[in-house]
């Protein structure tokens, strides 16, 4: 049986004031996979995940009063099968979806091939929304990021030849100047436009309108339920058409 424990769940864990520094300390253990981590690697997985006094924690003599739930070995700090085995009867993790888990890898090792660092962080919202199962959320945020990508990339680009494919459209139109002017214009249409003008493909586009539809599902009160295999497709479709290719 595998567990597993998301970046928000973790972080809402060690905000808990009825949790033991031990156990928080082997939380940040079980997280990113039971990597052994040296000392300033747990401070700083602590630190950066709002456990911020641990800094200034005697972690190693913590750790070694665990009665064999964490070892030391090589200066490097592990959670142990009885560790694993305690934090899943404090139910502190919960069984992991398989394929749930190789989705969210997947989406994961995409995310190298991303430089700018705006985008990357949609992404990464969105798939840890994924990860903790919040699935009309991850399909809002990858959505919002997809649009900010286009924005960014008709504005510092194309915007001359975009302004006159939508004057020729719309006599009413006013240019834009900014990424602010393209969010007066319907989603719909901006996708329409991007296609004439040759920035994306038919294809692509098609594709896009789908992920549109389902944004505008997941982003109103309605009885809509989708699945987490649906929000990866969701996802995947805008890493490999857009969030990787501008």
């Amino acid at each position: 049986m595998q567990y597993y424990l998301s970046k928000d769940a973790l972080q809402t864990l060690l905000s808990r004031a009825d949790i033991s520094r031990l156990d928080k300390l082997l939380l940040i253990l079980f997280f990113d996979n039971e990597v052994p981590k040296t000392l300033s690697r747990i401070k700083e997985l602590g630190s950066s995940n709002g456990l911020r006094e641990c800094i200034k924690w005697n972690i190693s003599d913590i750790l070694s009063k665990s009665q064999g739930k964490a070892t030391s070995i090589k200066s490097e700090w592990s959670l142990t099968a009885p560790g694993r085995s305690y934090l899943v009867t404090q139910k502190l993790i919960t069984e992991r979806k398989t394929q749930l888990h190789k989705d969210v890898a997947d989406l994961r090792s995409h995310l190298t091939a991303i430089s700018n660092p705006q985008t990357k962080s949609f992404l990464e919202e969105a798939i840890s929304c994924l990860e903790a199962d919040l699935n009309r959320a991850a399909v809002v945020y990858s959505w919002i990021g997809a649009v900010a990508v286009l924005y960014d990339e008709v504005v510092n680009k194309h915007l001359t030849t975009f302004n006159a494919e939508a004057v020729r459209r719309d006599s009413k139109w006013k240019n834009a100047k900014t990424t602010d002017d393209l969010s007066r214009m319907k989603e719909q249409e901006f996708l329409n436009i991007l296609e004439s003008i040759s920035l994306v493909g038919k294809n692509v586009k098609l594709e896009l309108q789908q992920c549109l539809q389902l944004r505008n599902a997941c982003g109103h009160p309605n009885t809509l339920k989708i699945g987490e295999r649906k929000v990866a497709a969701h996802i995947e479709v805008l890493i490999l058409n857009l969030f990787t290719k501008f």
